[in-house]
C-alpha cells in the first residue's frame, strides 16, 4: 500500500474506532481520517441504558480511547463532521458545508438511528427520548432532576425498554412498559424467559402491560397521556421510545451498494464496491456457523468485524468467522446470550440449585444447538460457547438432569 494513501472511516462508535486503530496495527501507513457528527470524544454505548444512566454523578460518557491515543496513532479525529453525501466514482465524500475529501478506501460505520413510531401527537409531546447518545441520557437527567419520582412509560419491551425500566426504577422513578406483542422480547427469546423478566420487573415494581398498541399521546399540561385501542390510558412525565432502529443507509444508497437487511459484506466486510467496506450495526454479513446472513447490534460484532475490515484492507487473507454474543443488565440479573436462537423448534431449560436466579435455556432445531440464554450462570455460557463452536450433539437427558456437572464432556451425546 502506498503511505500516501487515504483510508475514510464515517462513524466513530465501536466499529469504527477499532477500525481505525485495527489499521494501524496492521501495517496501513498512509492517512486514515475518523468522521463523526457527533461532537463528543467517542465512547462506549453499552452502559448508556445501565450504569451510566443510573450513575448521576457522572461526568460524561466513558471514552472508547483517549484523546492522545488518536494523536500517537496518527489517526486525524473530525469530531462534529456530517457527512451528507458519497460520490463512488470520484471516491469522495461532501460535508455539510460544501467542503471534500477524498479517499482510496472508505469504511461506512454509520451505524443506526431510532425508530419513532408513527403515533397522533408524539412528536409534540413534552420529554421524549429515545436512548441511543449520551445526550439522551442527559436529556432524562434534566428531567428527572430534583424530582426522581416522576411517571416514566416505556414503550417497546426488548432488550433496550427492559434495561431502562430496570436503571429508571432504581433511581426512583414510577415505571411503565407499554409492548404492542404479547409478552416481552418475543421476537428474540422463548416464552419462559419471557415470563422470568416480566415477573422479575414486576416484583421491583414495574407495571408492564403487553398487547398494547398506542394510537395517540395527548399533551396534557407538564404531562403526557398516552392513549390504547383498547381505551386504556397511561401518564407520562417522561416517554422513552425502544422500538427498534433504522438502518442508516442513506450513504450507501448514494453508492448504489447492495443493500437488503442492512449493507451487505462479503467476508472480508467488503460492500459491491472494491472500495468500499461496512462494519458493526449497518452491516449485513454471512455468518459461516450458521450459513446465513445476519445483521447484529452489539459490541462483539461491531468490534470483530472492524479487525477483519482492517486486516482485509492492508492486505491480509482472511474472514469474519465469529460466534455472536451479547449481555444485559437488569437489576441484579446478568444475562449473557451466546448464538443464535432464531429457527429453533425446541429448548430446554436447566435450573441450578442456587439461592439467586440461576439457570440456562437452551435453543436446539432438531438436535442441532443453536443458542444459550444464562441467567446468573457464566459456566452455562462458557460451556454453551465451545459446545456451539464444536457443533457437537449435546446429550438432551444429560443437559436437562442439573445432577450431571456442567461440562463439554459429560454433555457431547456418546462422549
Amino acid at each position: 500500500m502506498s503511505d500516501r494513501s487515504t483510508c475514510v472511516v464515517i462513524g466513530a462508535s465501536h466499529a469504527g474506532v477499532n477500525c481505525a486503530f485495527a489499521l494501524r496495527k496492521e501495517g496501513w501507513e498512509g492517512e486514515i481520517v475518523l468522521y463523526d457528527a457527533d461532537t463528543e470524544l467517542p465512547y462506549h454505548r453499552p452502559p448508556l441504558s445501565k450504569t451510566y444512566l443510573t450513575n448521576t454523578t457522572a461526568s460524561g460518557a466513558i471514552p472508547l480511547k483517549s484523546r492522545d491515543s488518536y494523536v500517537r496513532e496518527q489517526i486525524q479525529l473530525k469530531l462534529g463532521h456530517k457527512v451528507v453525501s458519497l460520490d463512488a466514482d470520484e471516491k469522495q465524500i461532501e460535508f455539510e458545508d460544501g467542503s471534500i475529501k477524498r479517499y482510496d478506501t472508505l469504511v461506512l460505520a454509520t451505524g443506526a438511528r431510532p425508530i419513532f413510531p408513527m403515533i397522533p401527537g408524539l412528536a409534540d409531546a413534552n420529554a421524549v427520548f429515545p436512548l441511543r447518545t449520551a445526550a439522551d441520557v442527559e436529556g432524562i437527567r434534566k428531567v428527572l432532576d430534583g424530582n426522581p419520582k416522576k411517571k416514566v412509560v416505556v414503550i417497546g419491551g426488548g432488550y433496550i425498554g427492559l434495561e431502562i425500566a430496570s436503571s429508571l426504577k432504581v433511581l426512583g422513578a414510577e415505571v411503565t412498559v407499554l409492548e404492542r406483542e404479547d409478552r416481552v422480547l418475543a421476537r428474540v427469546t422463548a416464552p419462559e424467559m419471557s415470563d422470568f423478566f416480566q415477573e422479575l420487573h414486576t416484583n421491583n415494581g414495574v407495571e408492564i402491560h403487553t398487547g398494547k398498541k398506542i394510537t395517540a399521546v395527548e399533551q396534557k399540561a407538564s404531562a403526557s397521556g398516552i392513549i390504547c385501542s383498547d381505551g386504556s390510558e397511561y401518564t407520562a412525565d417522561i416517554i422513552i421510545i425502544g422500538v427498534g432502529i433504522h438502518i442508516n443507509k442513506e450513504l450507501a444508497e448514494q453508492a448504489i451498494l447492495t443493500i437488503e437487511n442492512g449493507i451487505k459484506v462479503d467476508a472480508t466486510a467488503k460492500t459491491s464496491n472494491d472500495d468500499i467496506y461496512a462494519i458493526g450495526d449497518c452491516s449485513y454479513h454471512h455468518n459461516l456457523h450458521y450459513n446465513r446472513y445476519v445483521r447484529l447490534e452489539s459490541v462483539q460484532n461491531a468490534v470483530d468485524q472492524s479487525k477483519i475490515a482492517a486486516a482485509a484492507i492492508c492486505g491480509k487473507d482472511v474472514r469474519y468467522d465469529a460466534i455472536p454474543w451479547f449481555w444485559s443488565d437488569q437489576y441484579d440479573i446478568k444475562l449473557q446470550i451466546v448464538g443464535l436462537a432464531e429457527g429453533y423448534d425446541n429448548i430446554i431449560v436447566r435450573k441450578e440449585e442456587k439461592e439467586q436466579p440461576c439457570f440456562s435455556i437452551w435453543y436446539f432445531r432438531g438436535n442441532n444447538l443453536l443458542s444459550v440464554d444464562a441467567i446468573n450462570n457464566a459456566k452455562a455460557y462458557v460451556v454453551g460457547t465451545k459446545l456451539i463452536k464444536s457443533s457437537a450433539l449435546i446429550a438432551k437427558v444429560k443437559l436437562s438432569n442439573t445432577a450431571v456437572p456442567l461440562k463439554p464432556v459429560n454433555l457431547i451425546l456418546d462422549a
